[in-house]
């Protein structure tokens, strides 16, 4: 998933901020638990969220989660 994030994120450049979390970690297992709160469920592993919202379960292709940050940019304008 990680890979896919890449991709898009240096089309992006200022106007994405990401962050990988690694649930193996301390502070990635606290993370995923703050975000697990969030969502009022476990959070699944992998997955993407955006500003907080559940935005994928899986992993989506480059063009999908394209086509997703174009249009919640393009709502916020």
């Amino acid at each position: 998933m990680t890979r896919v994030v890449e991709a898009v994120a240096q089309g992006y450049g200022e106007a994405l901020l990401w962050e990988k979390v690694i649930t193996k970690e301390l502070r990635g297992a606290m993370r995923c638990m703050e975000l697990s709160r969030a969502l009022g469920r476990p959070a699944p592993v992998p997955s993407i969220l955006i500003n907080g919202s559940l935005a994928f379960e899986s992993t989506p292709s480059v063009e999908e989660l394209r086509e997703r940050l174009d249009q919640l940019l393009a709502d916020s304008e």
